[in-house]
């Protein structure tokens, strides 16, 4: 039943915005630090952002870095990624991934949102 559920996903002009929802359930979303991953097509994944499950503790990847920003909403059980500024490089399935108990692993993963970014 624990189920992760991406949406917001779509095509957008290069400097448009978008913003990510995942919808979490069968789990209590404040209980585990989140993640956003995001794979292009014969690239390896890529890490973008990172939640602790305070919401104290956030970080980027470098190639996002001051365009992107990650939030939570424990009250909804749903963690965004709100996309600004966006590039043809950022052309990716984007994944919502819950970082497991002992942090060793990320445990759960979404089947992913598609963003396309081009003119």
């Amino acid at each position: 039943q624990l189920q992760l559920v991406e949406s917001g996903g779509g095509s957008v002009l290069p400097g448009g915005s978008l913003r990510l929802s995942c919808a979490a359930s069968g789990f209590t979303l404040d209980d585990y630090a989140m993640s956003w991953f995001r794979q292009a097509p014969g690239k390896e994944r890529e890490g973008v952002s990172c939640i602790s499950s305070s919401g104290q503790r956030i970080n980027y990847g470098d190639s996002v870095n001051g365009r992107f920003t990650i939030s939570r909403d424990n009250a909804k059980n749903t963690l965004y990624l709100q996309m600004n500024s966006l590039k043809p490089e950022d052309t990716a399935l984007y994944y919502c991934a819950r970082l497991g108990g002992q942090a060793v692993n990320f445990d759960y993963w979404g089947q992913g949102t598609q963003v396309t970014v081009s003119s």
